[in-house]
């Protein structure tokens, strides 16, 4: 069975989905993840979704649903690399994705990342 690799950076991870998600994909990114979080204890998920051309509703409902984990987790989630399609259909399907930040690319998520107010708190304390 394909899996999406999930690249630990720090205290982050990235996800970068380079095939079309099917629906079994996306569940079975949704366990790896949250394992994943749980196991390195990550305060951020960043993922890429720049080659997806279509989300459907379901694949749209994981994301929300990884977000909601890993918030539980105590890990905030950026989606980077939407494309207008992508936004436009989201939209059109009534989807919000509640806790997810988003931004254009992987550069610019990162920068939200390392922005975000616990980071900067956490770097605060280690740097002292």
């Amino acid at each position: 069975m394909e899996r999406i690799p999930i690249l630990k950076m720090g205290d982050c991870l990235l996800v970068t989905v380079q095939v079309d998600m099917h629906d079994q994909m996306a569940l079975t990114l949704q366990d790896d993840l949250t394992t994943r979080i749980s196991q390195t204890k990550a305060k951020a998920v960043l993922i890429d979704i720049s080659a997806l051309e279509i989300v459907d509703s379901f694949i749209g409902r994981m994301l929300g649903n990884i977000a909601g984990m890993a918030r539980i987790l105590d890990a905030q989630t950026v989606l980077v690399g939407m494309r207008p399609a992508v936004a436009i259909t989201l939209v059109e399907l009534g989807m919000s994705l509640p806790g997810v930040r988003t931004a254009l690319n992987v550069e610019r998520g990162m920068d939200l990342i390392r922005m975000s107010p616990a980071n900067r708190s956490r770097h605060d304390r280690e740097s002292r």
